[in-house]
C-alpha cells in the first residue's frame, strides 16, 4: 500500500517542489486534499479515517515524500505528531472528535519550543491554568512547523504540578500566528511563532484532562517526530544520490564522464553508504516501534541522529558533485543542502542526541 500512497504524493507534488520552495508556501488546498486522503498522518487507525500503516510502511512513505519535497514532509511530520499525541494521550471522546478531522482535511501543528526552551524543554514557561470549567493558556512558542497552515495547535505547557498538551484552535481569541520569513530550510513548511495571550478554552481541550510529567509527555511525542525526521532524511539522501549519479554519468570533463574520476566516484560511494546506513537504522527503529519494544525511544534518537548527520554530509557531497549545476536556488540538491542542515537541529540537536545516546551507552554498560 505504501507504494500506491507514494504514487499519490508524487502525483500531487509533480515538478512544483522548487516553486514552493522559492515562494515559501505550499497551496493550502493541496495540503487539505492530501490530509483528506489520510496521507499526512497515515499511521492513524482506519476507524478514525486513517490508513493504519505500520511505522515501517509509513516510514517508506515519509522517505518518498522527503525525496520530493522536505517542506511537504515537514508538514506530514507535524500532522503525524499532532495525531499521535492525541491518540496517545487523548480520551476516547477526544480521539473520536479530533482524529477524523485530521484524516479529513483539517491541518494541525505541534508547539514545543519557546524563546528560552529549545533543547531544554524543562524550561517551558507556557501556562495552562484551570479556571472553573475552562482553561486559560498564556505563552510564546517559536518555530512551530506547519503552524502557518494549521487549524489546530497542540500546545505543550505547564499544567498544575506537571504538564499537559492542550488543543488550541488557531482562530481562537488571543492566538496570533506569526509566520517566519525566509527560513534557511524547508522554506514552504509553514514555520511560525505563536503568541498565546489569555486564550480561554473549554477544559475538555486538555488532552486526557490531566497533568502528566513533562518528560514523559514530551519524550513520547518527540519520539514520533524523530522517527519521521529520520525517514525524511533517508528521502533527502535518495534524492541526492539520484541527482549526483545522473549528473556524474552524463557530465564529461577531460574527455571522461565525471563518474569515472576517482575522487568523484568516492562521493557517489559515500552517498550510497550513507543512504543504506540511514535506511537500515530507520528500519530498525520502525521495527522497535511496531513491536512495542522498550528500546523504541533510544532507537528513535539514534535513527534521527544518524540519518540527519548523513543527510547533511550527503547533501554537501551532492552539491560538490553537481557544482554550478546544483548551486541554483530551488534545485533539488540546493534545497537538500539547506533542508538537511535543519534536520541536525530539530527534534533534538546533534549535541542533545549525542548526550542522550551517551546516557544509553552507560545504561547498557551497567
Amino acid at each position: 500500500m505504501s507504494d500506491e500512497l507514494a504514487a499519490l504524493i508524487a502525483g500531487a507534488v509533480g515538478d512544483r517542489a522548487a516553486a514552493w520552495d522559492l515562494a515559501g508556501e505550499i497551496p493550502r488546498d493541496l495540503l487539505r486534499e492530501l490530509g483528506a486522503q489520510g496521507l499526512l498522518c497515515a499511521e492513524i487507525p482506519a476507524v478514525h479515517g486513517g490508513r493504519e500503516l505500520t511505522s515501517a510502511r509509513n516510514g517508506e512513505l515519509t522517505a518518498a515524500t522527503g525525496a520530493l519535497c522536505s517542506s511537504l514532509r515537514s508538514v506530514m511530520t507535524s500532522q503525524g505528531m499532532a495525531a499521535w499525541t492525541i491518540k496517545r494521550f487523548g480520551t476516547r471522546e477526544q480521539c473520536e472528535e479530533y482524529l477524523p478531522r485530521l484524516t479529513g482535511g483539517e491541518l494541525a501543528a505541534v508547539a514545543f519550543s519557546e524563546p528560552q526552551a529549545g533543547s531544554d524543554l524543562s524550561a517551558l514557561s507556557t501556562r495552562i491554568r484551570a479556571d472553573g470549567d475552562s482553561v486559560v493558556v498564556d505563552g510564546h512558542k517559536v518555530w512551530s512547523t506547519a503552524a502557518a497552515y494549521a487549524d489546530h495547535l497542540v500546545v505543550f505547557g505547564r499544567f498544575g504540578d506537571g504538564a499537559a498538551a492542550v488543543l488550541v484552535p488557531a482562530t481562537a481569541p488571543g492566538v496570533r500566528v506569526e509566520k517566519i520569513a525566509d527560513p534557511l530550510g524547508c522554506r514552504a513548511a509553514g514555520h511560525a511563532d505563536l503568541h498565546l495571550e489569555g486564550v480561554r478554552l473549554p477544559a475538555s481541550h486538555v488532552l486526557s484532562g490531566a497533568s502528566r510529567p513533562l518528560g514523559l509527555l514530551t519524550t513520547i511525542a518527540l519520539s514520533y517526530g524523530r522517527m519521521s525526521v529520520a525517514w525524511g532524511c533517508v528521502g533527502i539522501l535518495r534524492a541526492c544520490l539520484k541527482a549526483a549519479a545522473n549528473h556524474a554519468r552524463s557530465r564529461e570533463q577531460f574527455g571522461t564522464p565525471l563518474a569515472r574520476h576517482q575522487l568523484v566516484a568516492r562521493h557517489l560511494a559515500e552517498l550510497l553508504v550513507a543512504e543504506q546506513t540511514a535506511t537500515r537504522i530507520c528500519e530498525h527503529a520502525s521495527r522497535c516501534w511496531d513491536d512495542g519494544s522498550p528500546e523504541v525511544t533510544s532507537a528513535a534518537v539514534l535513527a534521527k541522529h544518524v540519518a540527519a548527520t548523513h543527510a547533511a554530509r550527503g547533501a554537501a557531497s551532492a552539491v560538490q558533485v553537481l557544482a554550478s549545476a546544483g548551486s541554483r536556488d530551488g534545485h533539488v540538491v540546493a534545497r537538500a543542502y539547506r533542508d538537511a542542515k535543519l534536520m541536525e537541529i530539530i527534534e533534538g540537536s546533534n549535541e542533545i542526541s549525542q548526550l542522550m545516546l551517551a546516557e544509553r551507552a552507560l545504561e547498557r554498560a551497567s
